[in-house]
């Protein structure tokens, strides 16, 4: 089965994304990637927690004290949601509708880029309302290097997304470049789950101190 051969819904294979040997060999080298981003992170959840709260004495900007709740709750929203709009596109992918799918790309994508400005507001008010950098004490530090590393891994989904989608517009879907917005959609969904880690770990326990 060749990979520029046209299809129809019919003949698409069920699983497009593995439909080649090097679909497959992508999907092996992804999951290499995401184990040696699942230690980072890990490492990066570590040092915060080790660092939470110290702060120079006169400071304020401890977690009760600045951290907005309903905000993060509407960007958890916001990602979370674009996790399911991920998975209606990977949904036409596999029933071979190419517009369907970039639709739905797109939508994913707008949520996204709405988590991202939220994440950015947020930290722009850290830093004025509460002197809160990312050298302004450890805990600082270990706050911004892991929601920024965050920020930034949705940042490169983005436009990993977008690039496929603006690369394809007009080639539609073949099985060659299946496997690559399947593995794009993988990688939204890792990045939500680290957020949801995020979310718990970072925000509501550090509600309770």
């Amino acid at each position: 089965m060749h990979a520029e051969e046209k299809f129809t819904p019919k003949t698409w294979p069920a699983s497009p994304e593995k439909a080649t040997l090097e679909g497959k060999n992508k999907f092996m080298g992804f999951w290499f990637f995401l184990g040696g981003e699942t230690v980072l992170f890990g490492s990066l959840f570590a040092t915060y927690l080790a660092l939470k709260n110290k702060v120079p004495s006169e400071s304020h900007a401890l977690t009760t004290d600045i951290f907005d709740l309903p905000l993060s709750f509407v960007a958890t929203m916001l990602l979370l949601t674009s996790s399911l709009t991920s998975v209606y596109a990977m949904y036409h992918m596999k029933n071979y509708n190419f517009q369907r799918m970039q639709a739905w790309l797109l939508i994913t994508v707008l949520l996204g880029a709405g988590f991202l400005g939220l994440e950015i507001y947020e930290f722009n008010h850290y830093v004025h309302e509460y002197g809160h950098t990312f050298t302004s004490s450890a805990f600082g530090s270990a706050f911004y290097a892991l929601v920024g590393f965050h920020g930034g891994h949705v940042a490169f989904g983005l436009l990993w997304i977008i690039s496929l989608m603006l690369r394809n517009a007009k080639r539609g879907l073949n099985l060659y470049n299946a496997p690559k917005f399947y593995l794009a959609s993988l990688y939204w969904h890792f990045i939500d789950v680290v957020w949801v880690f995020i979310f718990t770990v970072v925000y509501l326990m550090g509600m309770v101190g």
